[in-house]
């Protein structure tokens, strides 16, 4: 605990928790701080003007970072016949119809990304309550239901990120590796934001994006200012 103590104590050394910093200090900040023996995914949290209990403020979308997230996603296609065949073709992991169902009811979830084709989603319907939670259920809104099999399983594995915002109005994702070099995570996080800000609903009033933080896995959150992200 000494250590830990001790760690957390130096990398917190240099950032004031209230002072906001621009997007490239930010950066600058979190990549020197991530110090931990495995490669840091650098997180972004966007606190939003949003009530997303009302219908009209939900904030949901999907943007393709530029540089992509630095991880390896691991794809689930539900799909039949020659869908199937075109998913395995573009690289999807798993592929099936009812017994990829059972599989997920089973419990067993080893995937970080589902798709699905139009026909599919009765079928797929069953497994709201254990792939909703999770953020993973199928939507034509993001893209993760469709008969652009290649398209969705390609984006996928190439850096497509969904974001929802939640309860408390904060929408946050994955935007990429320590390893990244700072114009690469800059790019990222620009277009993480914007797709956000083009995600803005009718129902949203006065400061839409209130605040902005980044971090690393195991660092410390830096405050940006919100102006230098959404320019």
């Amino acid at each position: 605990m000494a250590k830990l103590a001790k760690r957390l104590q130096k990398i917190r050394e240099g950032v004031d928790p209230t002072k906001l910093v621009g997007l490239s200090d930010a950066i600058k900040a979190v990549k020197e701080r991530a110090t931990a023996k495995f490669d840091e995914t650098i997180e972004i949290a966007m606190n939003l003007g949003v009530d997303p209990r009302h219908a009209d403020q939900m904030v949901r979308g999907v943007v393709n970072l530029p540089n992509g997230t630095g991880r390896d996603v691991r794809v689930a296609v539900f799909a039949r016949g020659a869908k199937a065949d075109e998913a395995k073709a573009a690289g999807a992991d798993i592929v099936g119809a009812e017994e990829l169902v059972e599989i997920v009811q089973g419990g067993k979830i080893d995937f970080d990304r589902c798709i699905a084709t139009p026909d599919m989603m009765p079928l797929v319907g069953r497994l709201g309550k254990v792939l909703g939670p999770r953020g993973m259920m199928p939507n034509p809104k993001v893209g993760t239901v469709t008969m652009d099999v290649t398209g969705a399983v390609k984006a996928s594995k190439g850096g497509a990120v969904e974001f929802r915002v939640e309860k408390a109005g904060i929408v946050h994702a994955g935007i990429g590796k320590a390893s990244f070099d700072a114009k690469a995570l800059e790019e990222n996080i620009k277009a993480f934001a914007d797709a956000v800000i083009k995600a803005k609903p009718t129902g949203a009033k006065g400061n839409y994006v209130k605040r902005v933080a980044i971090s690393s896995t195991m660092g410390v959150g830096v405050k940006v200012d919100p102006s230098s992200v959404t320019a």
